[in-house]
């Protein structure tokens, strides 16, 4: 396979661009800023410099001819402020759907937040109030994205994982609609993310995950 990753400097993206490199598959990762390039290469992938917030469809559709699955692992980082949460982590997001189906591609895995549709609707306003406010803003924005994507005629995955943490992967996830809050190895994340593409599980399934006991496989398969 060849698959896309927006985002593909972010930590999870780097991750798991090696992991699918080492599966045997194609890694691309979409990146804003060129001196990126080096970091994408260092893992097995292949960088395509583009920036998110400035092309439309169309010219990003041209960019994916010839890919199989898309992952946005995007995000505007801490200290972006409210803004860029929805131009990023909701548009941005839209923006990929919209790419994808026009060239036709299908798979579609989305990396979103744990707990992102309780955000309060009343808190997560542009232009926000203070710093808890932008956090509001930044659920709001993968809520909608993940409705968005959820709407379309894609075979779609949301992964919604919980803390993320820096530590080496377990390989055991707790998965479900819904799970206790807890957190979970960015390693992990990616893992999860290689074999929804890979195994072709957890299609038209939206679920959260944190560390757990049941391997990761069998995990995604239980989802159905």
């Amino acid at each position: 396979m060849k698959i896309a990753i927006a985002g593909g400097h972010g930590q999870i993206a780097l991750l798991l661009v090696r992991l699918i490199t080492d599966a045997g598959h194609d890694a691309v990762a979409i990146v804003r800023n060129p001196a990126h390039v080096t970091d994408v290469e260092q893992q097995g992938g292949r960088a395509l410099v583009a920036d998110l917030e400035q092309l439309d469809d169309d010219e990003l559709a041209l960019r994916l001819r010839g890919v199989d699955a898309v992952v946005f692992a995007a995000g505007a980082g801490p200290n972006s402020g409210a803004e860029r949460k929805l131009t990023v982590d909701r548009d941005a997001a839209i923006l990929l759907a919209e790419a994808a189906e026009r060239v036709g591609i299908d798979r579609y895995v989305m990396i979103s937040a744990m707990g992102a549709d309780a955000y309060d609707p009343e808190r997560a306003v542009v232009p926000a109030r203070s710093e808890d406010d932008v956090f509001q803003v930044y659920l709001r924005a993968k809520a909608e994205a993940d409705a968005n994507l959820r709407a379309r005629n894609l075979r779609w995955t949301i992964v919604r994982p919980g803390g993320l943490l820096d530590t080496p992967p377990q390989g055991t996830v707790a998965v479900g609609r819904t799970v206790p809050r807890g957190s979970i190895p960015r390693a992990d994340v990616a893992a999860v993310v290689l074999h929804a593409l890979v195994d072709d599980s957890a299609l038209g399934v939206q679920f959260e995950v944190t560390s757990g006991d049941t391997p990761i496989p069998a995990a995604l398969a239980a989802l159905g």
